[in-house]
């Protein structure tokens, strides 16, 4: 789990300690079970010491349930009400269901919205009924470098958020990022030509999706959907000729549907998503 000191060291009004207790809470993922003191300082990057004191504090708050025959600690369920609260109050979630539903049978793909949490995309809904070789549920984390939905987030941010997660990126993966960088590129021409950005295999090597951003005007967001499925059912071409399209189209209809942004002139969108290795290049302060 990365950590935020370098940006954060000269920012008097943001609480370190608040900030570290909250490190501790991420580092339990879905289907994680236990977590002992050793393993959360390993996922958060912070000195056991501090963790030791962090747990015991969260756990006499009531959000971390201690098990002491294994020295270990589980989320509590005031941990999980935050998450269930932020749940109900995402209108999103709840009128994409239907949609989402629908999109599922027509194409025989999982189908889920998510949003950024940090340099992740983590799952608030998901429709995936039988389908084969996806088993992502809500609370799920994906890359947002190499997947559809993060790609198609990423081109839906302002340029100058984009800017900054694409640095963030870039210091993340190191030696991985050129050919990262290159995915992202060629998402920004897809999501410029035709509306939606496209992983074929490039996050895992079964798997092909097609990516789509929401926007709303209400200054949540934006968050993105994908369709995906085995790349056996959902090939490339399919991908860019039936999946896409689809998902478009349903994408812009919940958006209406929130009362989201007028849908913009083919010439504005092409302007302002216009992409390729120079604007990439360019945001992250390389040319």
């Amino acid at each position: 789990m990365k950590r935020q000191g370098k940006r954060i060291a000269t920012d008097r009004s943001f609480v370190v300690a608040l900030a570290r207790g909250l490190d501790v809470l991420r580092a339990f993922q879905p289907n994680d079970g236990l977590l002992g003191n050793q393993e959360i300082a390993a996922r958060t990057n912070l000195p056991k010491p501090t963790v030791s004191r962090l747990t015991y504090t969260l756990t006499k708050l009531g959000y971390l349930t201690s098990v002491p025959r294994f020295e270990k600690y589980q989320l509590a369920p005031a941990a999980m009400a935050l998450g269930y609260a932020a749940l109900t109050n995402l209108g999103v979630r709840h009128l994409s269901e239907a949609y989402r539903e629908e999109l599922m049978r027509e194409t025989g793909g999982a189908v889920a919205v998510g949003g950024r949490d940090r340099l992740s995309m983590i799952y608030f809904g998901q429709s995936r009924g039988m389908t084969l070789g996806v088993q992502l549920d809500v609370g799920s984390r994906i890359p947002i470098a190499t997947t559809a939905m993060g790609r198609a987030y990423i081109w839906a941010l302002p340029d100058e958020e984009r800017a900054s997660l694409l640095r963030d990126l870039r210091e993340h993966y190191g030696s991985r990022w050129a050919r990262m960088r290159d995915g992202i590129e060629r998402a920004g021409e897809t999501m410029a030509k035709h509306g939606f950005a496209i992983s074929a295999g490039e996050w895992h090597d079964d798997i092909h999706a097609v990516g789509v951003a929401l926007k709303l005007n209400d200054g949540t967001g934006p968050y993105a959907f994908n369709c995906g499925a085995p790349a056996f059912r959902f090939t490339e071409d399919r991908l860019r000729n039936d999946i896409g399209p689809r998902l478009v189209a349903m994408v812009r209809n919940i958006e209406a549907a929130l009362g989201g942004l007028a849908p913009q002139s083919k010439k504005e969108e092409s302007k302002k998503l216009k992409a390729g290795g120079k604007v990439a290049r360019v945001v992250e302060g390389i040319r």
